[in-house]
């Protein structure tokens, strides 16, 4: 399985009636004289997240025996509310999603405010993946996949790229987000598409490098153990689609601290005046450590959610 800028293009015509092309906003204080940073907005989506264009371009294709098994999905919350979100557009009534219990009540309340009913299965992502598949398969729902190796769902993701494209052609690098690996995978392959010398960066944390220690040890980590992190977007595995096609497409992958990620966040909310999830915050927190590494003229920052806990922001603005 795999997929092509094409195919990308395609989804981009096939959902854009739906999901909104989200701003591209400069830094007010990142930037020099040498260098401007621009924010991908994905985190003002109507679901707060990226997602909702893998969700719907799978969506769109399923057939009308698909829709009527029910269909269902595994999410640390984000994929899932999109997958709830786009049913409701659809008109599909019987939606499941399938969250680790560990899964921040904002996106809990998000996911039931769409539609879809939520189950709680397993005390992290990778055991509410095991535990999610044996029920989907056991009550034969279709599976909308987050990242692990649906074409339709990596097209869709790379959607953003086109968009960042369209909207400032100087843009020479984006840094992206890296969970299981589809947004950074769909984005390197239409971005690279258009703008062959494009520089893609992917950005983990240290907590859960799963992608990065796959290139390492040469090892395909379907399941990856993590630290406790702020990131709960980006912790687990990552996609099989992912790790056969990154390493092609992406120039570098950099792990940042949980701290940096904290103090990124910070400068976001108090100074910036975004309020975005610690994965989004990734993207500066990288700049912020690794401004060389990235380089870069016109740099876009993938901000790939927003939907934060108001408990654990509280408590990271009060420390930074």
């Amino acid at each position: 399985m795999s997929f092509n800028a094409n195919d990308v293009k395609v989804a981009y015509d096939r959902i854009k009636g739906h999901v909104r092309k989200t701003p591209l906003e400069e830094s007010f204080y990142l930037g020099d004289e040498s260098r401007s940073y621009f924010f991908k907005l994905e985190s003002a989506q109507r679901a707060k997240s990226f997602k909702i264009r893998g969700a719907l371009n799978k969506m769109m294709t399923l057939t009308q025996e698909e829709i009527d098994r029910g269909v269902a999905a595994i999410s640390s919350g984000n994929h899932g509310s999109s997958v709830s979100y786009a049913a409701s557009i659809l008109g599909i009534a019987n939606v499941k999603v399938i969250v680790p219990k560990s899964t921040p009540q904002s996106k809990i309340d998000k996911i039931n405010y769409f539609g879809a009913e939520v189950m709680l299965m397993g005390n992290n992502y990778d055991e509410a993946h095991a535990l999610g598949m044996d029920y989907i398969a056991k009550h034969q729902l279709t599976y909308i996949d987050a990242y692990y190796s649906d074409p339709e769902i990596y097209a869709g993701q790379g959607t953003a790229a086109i968009e960042i494209l369209e909207q400032n052609p100087d843009i020479d690098t984006i840094v992206v987000p890296v969970g299981g690996g589809g947004l950074i995978t769909g984005m390197a392959v239409a971005a690279k598409a258009i703008k062959p010398d494009i520089r893609i960066i992917g950005v983990q944390t240290e907590a859960c490098p799963a992608m990065i220690k796959a290139y390492e040890d040469n090892v395909f980590y379907e399941e990856y153990p993590s630290e406790e992190s702020l990131c709960d977007a980006l912790v687990g595995g990552i996609g099989k689609l992912s790790y056969e096609m990154a390493k092609d497409c992406v120039d570098d992958f950099i792990a940042v601290s949980e701290e940096s990620i904290a103090k990124a966040l910070s400068f976001l909310a108090k100074e910036e005046k975004y309020i975005v999830e610690a994965a989004s915050s990734t993207t500066v927190a990288a700049v912020m450590d690794y401004q060389e590494r990235i380089g870069g003229k016109n740099i876009a920052l993938v901000f790939s959610g927003g939907n934060i806990d108001g408990e654990l922001l509280t408590r990271i603005l009060s420390k930074y």
